[in-house]
């Protein structure tokens, strides 16, 4: 019994290492112990602990803020206009006198469940339509492929822009499925090529042998083998949905007014930065922090589920600092 847990927990512990599909289907015992050993690398990394941290932090503040702040976000004090901050309005007003702190908490609320929901369905999407054409192949492949690549040549921005007076006045949830729907593309084509391979291992021809229907090998056998490029890549389209819902908001195709995000209020207080730097600093310093820790987690968990990559990494940076020693030693 004692030597069949060394053999699971060394099985893995080289699953975890190696950053690639495990050659066999994944038990309690064996998810368990990866499980650990992925928390604890990841735990180890200051970065990736500082970025969780303050990711939840934000999320916290975004939500109970407005409820602490004497101000609503779509208040006015026509008795303070342009106000810097102050005691009764903690980061200022606008030219209006709109309080500056209760409308960053709301654009930071949209910027960050936007980011989040698109982060999420773009994966989601993009592990359903890789493994359903990596694992049936034939027409079905053929007919996701062409999906993908018809995808891929749009130029997301412009089809944006033209659907966004479609969705004006209506739910942010249309424009986070707009969103959404531009960011699978590339990592489908990853899973269709990894469950090319997935599908010829044993335990899904075994499962396959056993009659187990396709949906529940895919569920359970293929997907469960791709968690960790899963897991980065939704941490990374987080980021990248905040930086996208952000920038097309500050254009005027994202969320809509009267409703704020980090996007649109950059967008209203750039044009006041040198003047009035209130109504952009904070919207820009939080969007700026949101981002940088999203992308410190998302090397925390590259790190933490292939320490491989890890330490090539490492081991490029430590040649590339040695040739710069022997070239200014040589200089000298």
């Amino acid at each position: 019994m004692t030597l069949g847990v060394r053999e699971a927990k060394r099985a893995g512990t080289t699953g975890a290492g190696g950053g690639g599909p495990v050659d066999a289907a994944p038990d309690g015992l064996r998810a368990s112990t990866r499980g650990r050993l992925v928390l604890r690398r990841f735990l180890r990394s200051r970065s990736a602990v500082f970025g969780l941290v303050t990711i939840a932090a934000l999320y916290v503040l975004a939500f109970v803020g407005p409820l602490l702040a004497p101000w609503d976000h779509t208040q006015q004090d026509y008795s303070a206009f342009l106000r810097p901050p102050s005691t009764s309005h903690w980061f200022g007003t606008t030219q209006i006198g709109e309080d500056v702190f209760a409308q960053t908490m709301r654009g930071l609320q949209k910027s960050l469940t936007i980011g989040l929901l698109v982060g999420l369905l773009s994966t989601l999407v993009a592990a359903v339509v890789g493994a359903v054409a990596g694992y049936f192949g034939g027409w079905v492949d053929r007919v996701l492929m062409w999906l993908v690549d018809l995808l891929l040549v749009l130029p997301s921005f412009l089809v944006v822009a033209i659907a966004s007076p479609a969705f004006r006045g209506h739910s942010w949830v249309l424009f986070a499925l707009l969103l959404a729907a531009f960011g699978w593309m590339l990592t489908a084509r990853i899973v269709r090529g990894m469950t090319l391979t997935l599908r010829e291992r044993e335990f899904v021809r075994a499962a396959r042998f056993m009659g187990q229907p396709s949906w529940h090998i895919i569920a359970r056998h293929i997907l469960p083998n791709m968690a960790s490029l899963l897991i980065i890549d939704a941490t990374l389209n987080v980021g990248t949905a905040v930086l996208a819902e952000t920038g097309l908001s500050y254009f005027g195709f994202g969320v809509q007014p009267p409703d704020v995000s980090l996007g649109t209020l950059i967008a209203s207080g750039s044009r006041s930065a040198l003047t009035f730097p209130w109504l952009f600093l904070f919207a820009g310093g939080f969007l700026t922090l949101a981002v940088l820790c999203v992308n410190l987690v998302g090397d925390g968990l590259r790190a933490a589920i292939d320490p491989s990559a890890a330490r090539g990494t490492a081991r490029v940076r430590g040649a590339r600092r040695a040739r710069r020693f022997l070239r200014r030693a040589g200089a000298a």
